[in-house]
């Protein structure tokens, strides 16, 4: 594009640096002249703007000037800051549903006893404690080292879901129980085939209240141990390797057959964002996520201390007064958290979003909420809270990418899509990750880690429509076993990391 620059609403008074710009060039919008070098990514004030006043992108607040800013300057940290930012949550008032689609679209995924329908067919080892690590990865290597699944060609592969906690903490607080929603919200996730569950035997999160006399899956794939009871490591894998064996013989009988698009659900993160993010891949993954919904399907907002201070773009469109609250109750908890541990939930943005363009959380979290869409918010979660509804919702959840995509895959999420303007490298097994660029630069230079290229709506003026478009048909192919960059590249076996709230004793 000929463009150097663009203002993103009618009453902002900054505009964003399309590339890197020079003392005394003009602006082609507002035709204002830089009285210094602004990098791409970056704001530059249009207007004479006071201390103390407000700074506008998107048509919203995102700080207060600390100094006089004239003309043409360069708008970062250097000269904005944080102020009050009070917002009317306006609950349930701009929730009018999205048009369904006429056009029913399938996949090819993996049908489960429980109704859903996953995007993989993976054999788990999942960890009830640290202790049993180790020995759940020296399981998964001796499986691979003795060929057993080349005789289950529907199989995807072993994955070891190993942690850092389930003991030295409380058995009955807020920690345990969110420790115990993500280990069996795995335990379900569709994009398993079966799973093996491996404890130590003495920790506080006990396999037999896991499993807890019920069938966690209802196809009964579900086989479990203990190391102390089997008598030590090498037994544990003998027994361990005859488990997976029969596990892996009823997971390989499911094929992949053809599925509505309404049993996808998608995880959506952003990390490692820019000032980009709110232009180009966070929208384009907003209209994706508008076109799921209106095909049936789920997706999951997360991320609850990156979307502080846009949070009332989220309660105007819950569905009803209740859901809007249920956001806002998990912001005050937020804030209640944060300064019982010595944070504030405005230290954000990190060093890397800063260097990208971000200056406060105000504008990291209206850049983020763009991934939501327009879709009425139809729930809100607790992290790995089974999502019990199609549509879009929120699960609450920290920043932390690999943790936020832990308790979306313990929701149920069988596919994440990840946007990233300085260079995101991770992996979510069971569930695939499309990693979105937010500009072409970074595309272009980390290419063997990017799936899609949204840059290109800047560069070569490629509508976010048309973007979202074809986002929406690379998630049906990686839904129906197109394989991902992180995929190709091996990742997934180091990202599960579940949240830890309270004490370690």
């Amino acid at each position: 594009m000929t463009q150097n620059s663009i203002r993103l609403h009618p009453t902002d008074n900054i505009e964003i640096a399309l590339r890197d710009l020079n003392a005394g060039d003009q602006l082609t919008d507002s035709g204002v002249v830089l009285s210094e070098a602004v990098p791409r990514g970056h704001k530059i004030t249009t207007t004479q703007i006071a201390s103390g006043e407000n700074v506008m992108r998107y048509g919203q607040i995102i700080g207060q000037a600390k100094t006089d800013i004239p003309p043409g300057a360069h708008v970062h940290v250097q000269n904005l800051g944080m102020g009050e930012h009070t917002q009317d949550y306006a609950f349930a008032s701009r929730n009018a549903p999205l048009p369904e689609v006429t056009e029913k679209r399938t996949f090819m995924g993996y049908h489960r006893a429980d109704g859903k329908v996953g995007t993989r067919n993976y054999i788990g080892i999942l960890t009830s404690v640290n202790c049993s690590g180790s020995v759940a990865r020296f399981i998964a290597e001796a499986a691979e080292k003795s060929g057993m699944l080349d005789a289950f060609p529907n199989v995807d592969g072993i994955v070891p879901i190993v942690h850092s906690t389930g003991c030295g903490m409380s058995g009955k607080d807020e920690g345990y129980a969110t420790l115990f929603r993500t280990l069996s919200g795995y335990a379900q996730n569709p994009n398993f085939g079966g799973i093996l569950l491996v404890g130590l035997g003495c920790e506080v999160m006990q396999i037999p209240d896991l499993v807890g006399g019920r069938r966690i899956r209802k196809d009964g794939v579900l086989r479990y141990m203990t190391i102390q009871h089997e008598g030590g490591t090498r037994k544990t894998i003998e027994k361990g390797l005859e488990e997976l064996r029969g596990v892996a013989e009823i997971a390989n009988r499911v094929t992949r057959m053809p599925a509505p698009v309404s049993e996808i659900t998608i995880g959506m993160q952003c990390g490692g964002s820019d000032g980009y993010s709110g232009i180009t891949a966070n929208p384009a993954l907003g209209y994706a996520s508008d076109l799921l919904v209106r095909h049936g399907g789920t997706t999951i907002l997360s991320e609850t201390s990156e979307i502080y201070g846009a949070e009332h773009l989220l309660t105007s469109r819950a569905e009803t007064v209740e859901i809007g609250e249920k956001l806002i109750e998990r912001i005050h908890w937020w804030e209640e958290y944060t300064a019982r541990n010595g944070g504030e939930m405005d230290n954000n943005p990190s060093p890397g979003n800063k260097r990208g363009g971000l200056t406060t959380i105000l504008e990291k979290s209206l850049g983020a909420v763009a991934k939501g869409g327009t879709a009425p918010l139809r729930g809100v979660y607790k992290f790995g809270e089974k999502i019990d509804r199609h549509g879009f919702v929120f699960m609450d959840s920290p920043g932390f990418d690999p943790c936020s995509v832990t308790g979306q895959v313990a929701s149920g999420a069988n596919l994440i899509v990840f946007t990233t303007g300085r260079g995101s490298v991770s992996g979510y097994k069971p569930t695939p990750c499309i990693k979105l660029a937010t500009n072409s630069e970074m595309y272009a230079r980390m290419r063997d880690d990017m799936d899609l290229n949204c840059g290109d709506i800047v560069t070569e003026g490629v509508s976010i429509e048309e973007k979202g478009r074809e986002l929406f048909e690379l998630i049906i192919c990686t839904a129906s076993g197109e394989q991902t960059k992180s995929e190709e590249l091996g990742f997934g076996g180091a990202e599960f990391v579940p949240w830890q709230i309270g004490a370690v004793m």
